[in-house]
């Protein structure tokens, strides 16, 4: 009994003096409170705030939104440390910044390949070397730019397969904007016969690709030679486009296929199948059935070869 009397006593007397130090607290308490809650004010107003201005710079919601939080996190962390300051918890402070500066330096390293990432996506965000609905070539995946996260782009190929390619690689590897000057140059390849007249066939070619599909205007159609091939001149029909999609460069192609293909057909010039020439022997390039009908007659009026005599009979009459 002696024992549970002492219990209490002892018990009695710290729940009297933490009492007595409450109260002794009580303005501090007062004020650090407050400060918690001008904090919070303080902290969603500077969000808000935030969130107005980066919207004249970027219209990234994914940025917009990590810039706010990350300001509402650092006001509101700041009173904390504030708050506890004025309660003469100093030694606290320090314990929770050096306890989080360890847990920020083992994150860095075990997630350093998510933070590169996060990193480019926010350099992306802020400098927009694309938006979406550009069609880009990076990583040898060619496709249209659907979504632009702060972790990866979601990249849609031309075939429909969605590629979701992690910032830190785009940032760091050669990208192509097809789509970033609206406009693109098209080199379409053809071939015709060594027996054309190449100037006439420069002004049917011209003439055939008049009113291409969202062709600029101002930007003439070039013809350009480029080699003799193995059966045909080869050369290269250059000409520019208004270029928002793939689709406007694949029909622009089909197109001045199909009006070069009906040109060369109304003037009788050939697009040669690949020929194989065969050597034996003729001198001077002439045709094969050329030669054979010249020497046709001498092969036929050649006498056959001389044969073996054959024995004479014995002439009975004749003397022995």
């Amino acid at each position: 009994m002696v024992e549970i009397n002492e219990a209490f006593h002892l018990l009695w007397g710290k729940l009297e003096r933490w009492f007595k130090q409450l109260v002794l607290m009580l303005p501090e308490l007062f004020l650090a409170t407050l400060v918690i809650v001008l904090s919070f004010v303080t902290a969603r107003l500077l969000r808000k705030t935030s969130e107005k201005l980066l919207i004249r710079f970027t219209h990234s919601s994914a940025l917009n939104n990590l810039v706010g939080t990350t300001v509402y996190v650092a006001a509101l962390t700041l009173g904390i440390f504030f708050a506890l300051s004025i309660l003469k918890l100093d030694k606290t402070v320090t314990t929770l910044l050096a306890g989080a500066g360890i847990i920020g330096l083992a994150l860095g390293f075990a997630f350093q390949d998510i933070a590169a990432n996060f990193i480019s996506g926010v350099i992306i965000a802020v400098r927009k070397p694309f938006v979406v609905g550009d069609v880009i070539d990076t990583n040898e995946h060619f496709g249209t730019i659907e979504r632009i996260n702060l972790r990866t782009i979601d990249i849609r190929r031309q075939t429909g397969e969605l590629v979701k390619m992690p910032n830190r690689k785009v940032f760091e590897s050669a990208l192509i904007n097809f789509t970033h000057y609206g406009i693109r140059r098209i080199d379409l390849k053809v071939g015709v016969s060594y027996a054309e007249d190449l100037e006439r066939v420069r002004e049917v070619v011209i003439a055939a690709m008049v009113g291409i599909p969202n062709q600029i205007e101002g930007k003439e159609v070039e013809v350009v030679y480029e080699e003799f091939g193995a059966s045909s001149i080869n050369f290269l029909v250059r000409y520019w486009i208004q270029y928002k999609r793939q689709t406007d460069f694949v029909y622009a192609k089909s197109e001045a296929i199909i009006r070069i293909k009906k040109a060369f057909d109304e003037h009788k010039i050939e697009i040669p199948f690949p020929i194989t020439t065969l050597n034996f022997g003729i001198k001077g390039g002439k045709d094969l059935s050329i030669e054979l009908k010249e020497a046709m007659p001498a092969l036929l009026g050649k006498t056959k070869p001389p044969t073996d005599q054959e024995p004479q009979e014995d002439n009975p009459d004749q003397e022995s």
